[in-house]
C-alpha cells in the first residue's frame, strides 16, 4: 500500500469551485516567486532557525540515545510528565493522540505498554493540584522542557516538583527528572549540569514549534512505546518530495501558494478539520505553527505589513454540528484544510435495528467508517456549493511515517509562506513582548522590566461606566 499522504487542491480553484476562489492563471502567473520562495528556504537550510530541516538527517545517534532512556523509564516508572508549554507540549500531544490507543492512560498496564503520560502545559493553579492527585510521584518521572530555561511556566512547574519529589524519594530525585533544553544557552542547562540529571539537548536551530522532530517530541513519543524511527523517515520522505521548485511537483509549494493568494484575497482564517479524532490535537499543533510563525507586523526590509492567517481548531463530524453554519453561509474569509483517514485501524459494524423507522433503519449493516467519510464527502460538498474554498490532505493510514510527512508538510509550507510573505517566519516578538509583561506584573527587577512595568501604569485608567 502507498503510504504517501496526499493533497487535493480542486476546490481552491475559481474553475471548480466559483467567483470567490482562486483563478488558475494567478496561481501561474506566480510560479516565478514560488520558485524565489524555495530557492530562498533551501538557502537557509540548517542556518539559523532552519536547524530543523536537517532533523531527518542528522539524529541517528539521538535516536538511540532517546530509545535507551525510553527503555529505562518504561521499566522503572508508572507515569510520564512532559513540563512544558506551546511547542513542547502541542507536539508531543498532537504525536500522543494520533499513533496511541485514544484511552491510552485508561488502559491497563499490560495493554499499554508504557507509563501513563501526562502533559502539563498551563498553570491554572487547580491543574497543578489535579496532577498530584492522581500521580504516585515515587513512580513518576518528569521531563522538564525549555530551551532557555527562562520560560516561567515551565520553570515555576520544575520548582514545584523538585520540591515534591525531595519530600518523596530525598536524594533519589533526581532519578525521576530529565531535562530537555540547549545545550549552549539559556538557565536550565547549569541547572542541569550542577544536578546532575539525565539530559537531552534541543539543537540551537530548532525553535518550539517546529521541535516535534527532536528530543522534544521524541522523547515522550518513545517513553510510550511509538516509533520515532517512523516520524523521522515519513519527515525524510516528505523533504525529498519535496525537493523540486516546481509547484506542480512539490505540494507543500502548492499549498503555500494557494494559502499566500488566499490572503491576498481576503481569506484571513485557516481552519483544519481533521475527520479522525486520531488527528483531532494535529489542529491544535497547526494552529500554533501557522499563527505564531505568519503573524507579523514587519517584512525583512523593515516595512509594516501586518500579515497573517488566523488559524481556526475544530473536529469532523463533532463541529458540523457547531461551527459549519458559518463556514457555509457566513464571510468569504475562510479556507478549509480537511484531514481525511483512507483506513482506520479499527471498524465499528453498526447492527440492524429500529426497523420501524426508515431514516435509522437504513444504517443497518454499513459501519461508522462508511458514516464518517460520508459525512466528511457531504461537508466538502456544502462548502463547494456554497462557494467556500478547501483543500483536502489524505493519510493512507494514521501512522509514524505518515504523521511524520503530515508535520515535516506542514512545517515547509510554513517556511514557503514565510517566505511568499517576505517575513521572519521563525521569530515571535510578539509572545516576547507578553512574556515580559507577565514578568514586570510579578515584580521582577531587572531595567528591562522595571521600565514595562512604568509603561503598564501609564496606559488609559478604564472607565467605570465601560465596567459591568
Amino acid at each position: 500500500m502507498d503510504m504517501r499522504i496526499k493533497l487535493d487542491v480542486n476546490p481552491m480553484f475559481r474553475e471548480f469551485t466559483g467567483e470567490h476562489a482562486i483563478p488558475r492563471a494567478e496561481l501561474d502567473s506566480m510560479l516565478p516567486e514560488l520558485k524565489k520562495a524555495h530557492a530562498a528556504v533551501e538557502a537557509g537550510r540548517g542556518k539559523g532557525m532552519q536547524g530543523w530541516m536537517d532533523l531527518p538527517y542528522n539524529q541517528d545517534e539521538i535516536l538511540t540515545a532517546i530509545e535507551n532512556t525510553a527503555a529505562r523509564v518504561r521499566k522503572e516508572f508508572e507515569a510520564f510528565v512532559v513540563l512544558g508549554i506551546g511547542g513542547s507540549a502541542l507536539g508531543p500531544a498532537a504525536v500522543q493522540q494520533a499513533l496511541n490507543h485514544l484511552h491510552y492512560n485508561e488502559l491497563p498496564a499490560e495493554k499499554r505498554g508504557g507509563p501513563r503520560l501526562y502533559i502539563e502545559d498551563n498553570v491554572d493553579p487547580e491543574r497543578m493540584a489535579a496532577l498530584l492527585d492522581v500521580i504516585d510521584l515515587k513512580k513518576t518521572c518528569f521531563n522538564v522542557i525549555t530551551k532557555s530555561g527562562g520560560t516561567a511556566e515551565t520553570m515555576s512547574q520544575y520548582l514545584i516538583i523538585t520540591d515534591a519529589l525531595k519530600k518523596a524519594v530525598g536524594d533519589d530525585y533526581k532519578r525521576h527528572i530529565i531535562i530537555t533544553t540547549s545545550q549552549t544557552k539559556g538557565f536550565l542547562i547549569k541547572i542541569a549540569q550542577r544536578e546532575g540529571y539525565e539530559t537531552f539537548y534541543i539543537p540551537d536551530g530548532v525553535g518550539g514549534r517546529f521541535s516535534e522532530l527532536c528530543p522534544v517530541g521524541l522523547i515522550a513519543a518513545a517513553v510510550t512505546g511509538i516509533d520515532i524511527r517512523g516520524l523521522i523517515a515519513g519527515a525524510k520522505d516528505m523533504d525529498q518530495r519535496c525537493a523540486s521548485d516546481d509547484a506542480y511537483q512539490n505540494p507543500a509549494l502548492m499549498d503555500a501558494g494557494l494559502m499566500v493568494l488566499a490572503m491576498r484575497h481576503g481569506v484571513n482564517m485557516s481552519v483544519m478539520m481533521p475527520y479522525a479524532d486520531s488527528l483531532k490535537l494535529m489542529a491544535d499543533w497547526y494552529a500554533q505553527l501557522w499563527a505564531e510563525s505568519l503573524g507579523k507586523n514587519e517584512t525583512l526590509d523593515g516595512k509594516k505589513c501586518h500579515v497573517g492567517q488566523t488559524p481556526i481548531k475544530t473536529l469532523g463530524v463533532t463541529d458540523q454540528h457547531s461551527q459549519l453554519q458559518l463556514y457555509t453561509e457566513g464571510p468569504f474569509d475562510k479556507a478549509l484544510t480537511f484531514l481525511k483517514v483512507e483506513s482506520f485501524r479499527a471498524t465499528t459494524a453498526i447492527p440492524h435495528g429500529c426497523d420501524d423507522i426508515p431514516t435509522i433503519a437504513f444504517l443497518g449493516g454499513k459501519s461508522h467508517n462508511q458514516l464518517i467519510e460520508a459525512e466528511r464527502k457531504g461537508t466538502e460538498y456544502a462548502l463547494y456549493k456554497s462557494g467556500r474554498m478547501s483543500q483536502t490532505i489524505t493519510l493512507p493510514e494514521v501512522n509514524a511515517n505518515t504523521v511524520g510527512q503530515l508535520i515535516y508538510f506542514f512545517e515547509l509550507v510554513t517556511a514557503y509562506s514565510g517566505a511568499l510573505l517576505n517575513i521572519n517566519t521563525f521569530n515571535q516578538p510578539g509572545v516576547e513582548e507578553s512574556k515580559i509583561a507577565a514578568y514586570a506584573v510579578m515584580g521582577y527587577e531587572s531595567d528591562i522590566h522595571t521600565a514595562k512595568r512604568e509603561e503598564m501604569k501609564n496606559r488609559p485608567e478604564p472607565k467605570a461606566e465601560f465596567q459591568f
